[in-house]
């Protein structure tokens, strides 16, 4: 027992170990799964938000090179055409040609109103004409009702941009295209800092990040730098300018966000003189319609305002404008979800498989170790109770035999002696025989022949042998059987049939031994096409308890052993197992009282002629 227990104690362990490791596994996949899956989607995220600031810089590109591309006397109601490059917009000092400003017939819907500070600060719009310019343009190249949105809007636009700090967030004016800065603190090839490059170095995706927003920044300053062609085309069309191109700068459009409105403005330099030239976009019809491009990649996607310069390598920003994309979901979420979530059912399921497999093996082994277990402790109580069942005849047979060889034994005792020494002979005769006849059925060499034959022929030649077991107990073999019984042919193997009564006899000789009623009664009965065999006894019967692992071997311990009658508890289970393979079958009678009666159940041979 103590064995067992340390068995059971590192079977136990091993289990734990094997529950731990396939725990470990188990959490390991599904991280790496769920890892997987996140990879996915924030991969195609990351697609869909590049495919999506390329079609909003595209688009943004036409309006900030459109508004940049305006020279910079466009910004006046009427264009002096004999004094163009030493004229800004409003000085009207002589009797010039006058052609309109293109910015008063221009009617874009993304920009509000276009508006220039004045060097001594007042503000102007080519649609908001001075009183001498009013009768000049309406109503034939403006309306009332455009004039009049034009004031309210520029009133609206005085009401939140101070000139002066407007200047200050402005880039100085320049005549060189290739200093062109479109956001305040973004250039073409930014110097980084190094901790700017050692958290690039760390995160991949912030380098790749910076180098996508590099790269659509310059192609938006490339697309702003042709506009300057487009201006210069427009100062030299002034063919008779009185002010060299040198001295006018600033032609380059920033946009900054103020007080929640977004504008574009530069600065001009003209002879000494400083101007502030730009447009009031409609920000919420801009970002209703860059939406609406991306709506079939981010439908959820929302667009936001960044008032300073975003740390580079940050995701989401528009190079043309100071704005950040802010995906939300995307539309192609659920076919990711549903494709991960295919994989991870497969996952689970391999996962299921893998625990149910260990659980299996570990049932396996847990029942080939209670079945070892279980066999060892049986042959240990095999070999206890075979050890004290042969000791009583070997002291018995060593004692006889010596006070026989020394003559100690009176004539008239001798007889007793000897008989009692064959009885002892034939016990340790029928022990060994059930021993070997057990390690056949083991071993698979039982001897199956199976012969059709009469009851009577059956019962004849081993009947003289059962009733000799009887005496020796000093009990007494009644044989009864009818006539048809008796002429009935069954299918049976002799000499199992034999084996099976002897021990049925020798058993019921054993524990009815101290009955008052020494009769063993060897009954035969033809019931239901079939011939029953019945052994019976007038003893103390068998107990339910008992009757549970009768038929078991190996049973009886060393202590029963010595405690009960002689036996090793191996008679029944064999004589079981003989009727087994020859197509009987031997049981418990439980409705007898007053004894114990054990039934054999033989098929008879259906058209068969019996020898």
């Amino acid at each position: 027992m103590k064995r067992s227990r340390h068995i059971w104690k590192a079977f136990a362990l091993c289990l734990s170990l094997l529950a731990a490791a396939m725990g470990w596994i188990s959490v390991k996949a599904l991280r790496s799964h769920q890892a997987e899956v996140e990879a996915r989607r924030e991969a195609a995220l990351e697609q869909d938000v590049r495919l999506a600031l390329y079609r909003m810089d595209n688009a943004l590109t036409a309006l900030v090179t459109r508004e940049s591309a305006w020279p910079h006397f466009a910004y006046g109601a009427f264009l002096p055409v004999d004094r163009a490059l030493g004229a800004m917009p409003g000085d009207l000092g002589g009797p010039e040609r006058l052609a309109v400003s293109p910015l008063v017939r221009a009617a874009s819907p993304d920009v509000l109103v276009h508006f220039q500070f004045e060097p001594d600060g007042r503000l102007t719009s080519p649609r908001v004409p001075g009183a001498q310019q009013r009768g000049l343009l309406v109503p034939e190249h403006l309306s009332a009702e455009e004039v009049a949105r034009a004031e309210a809007r520029l009133e609206e636009l005085a009401a939140i941009v101070d000139r002066d700090r407007l200047v200050a967030m402005l880039p100085s004016p320049t005549a060189e295209p290739s200093a062109l800065v479109l956001v305040p603190g973004f250039e073409p090839a930014p110097q980084l800092s190094a901790d700017s490059r050692r958290g690039m170095r760390e995160a991949p995706s912030r380098r790749r990040n910076f180098e996508e927003y590099s790269f659509r920044s310059q192609a938006v300053q490339q697309g702003v730098s042709n506009s300057l062609l487009v201006q210069n085309a427009g100062v030299n069309w002034m063919a008779n300018a009185d002010v060299p191109l040198t001295d006018v700068g600033g032609v380059v459009m920033t946009p900054l966000w103020i007080a929640g409105r977004l504008i574009l403005a530069r600065r001009v330099s003209l002879g000494g003189r400083q101007y502030v030239q730009g447009c009031l976009l409609d920000w919420p019809a801009i970002e209703s319609r860059l939406l609406a491009s991306i709506d079939d990649l981010l439908p959820a996607a929302d667009l936001r305002p960044v008032a300073s310069a975003p740390d580079a390598g940050e995701s989401g920003m528009l190079a043309a404008l100071p704005v950040r994309l802010i995906p939300g979901e995307r539309r192609g979420a659920s076919s990711i979800s549903s494709e991960t979530g295919g994989f991870a059912a497969s996952i689970g399921f391999s996962l299921l498989v893998a625990w149910a497999c260990v659980v299996l093996a570990a049932g396996a082994v847990a029942l080939l170790v209670h079945g070892v277990i279980r066999l060892s402790e049986r042959r240990a109580a095999f070999v206890s109770a075979v050890t004290h069942e042969l000791r009583t005849p070997l002291t018995t047979f060593h004692m006889y035999t010596e006070m026989l060889d020394e003559g100690m034994v009176p004539d008239e005792a001798r007889a007793h002696y000897l008989k009692t020494l064959r009885c002892e002979a034939s016990r340790l005769s029928h022990l060994v025989e059930n021993v070997l006849a057990y390690a056949r059925l083991e071993r698979g060499r039982a001897d199956g022949r199976v012969e059709t034959l009469r009851l009577d022929r059956l019962l004849e030649p081993i009947e003289a042998r059962l009733a000799n077991h009887a005496r020796r107990d000093d009990m007494e073999l009644i044989v009864e059987a009818d006539e048809a019984a008796f002429s009935a042919t069954v299918r049976a193997n002799p000499s199992a049939v034999e084996q099976i009564l002897l021990n049925l006899v020798d058993n019921a000789g054993k524990y009815a031994a101290g009955a008052s009623d020494k009769r063993i009664h060897l009954a035969a009965r033809q019931v239901d096409g079939q011939v029953a065999l019945r052994v019976r006894d007038h003893g103390p019967g068998i107990s339910a308890p008992a009757s549970r692992h009768l038929f078991r071997s190996f049973t009886k311990s060393a202590h029963e052993a010595a405690h009960s009658a002689p036996g090793i508890g191996l008679g029944l289970a064999l004589s079981r197992r003989l009727a087994r393979d020859m197509g009987a079958r031997l049981e418990l009678d439980r409705t007898v009282d007053g004894g114990a009666c054990f039934v054999l159940t033989l098929p008879m041979a259906s058209g068969a002629t019996a020898p």
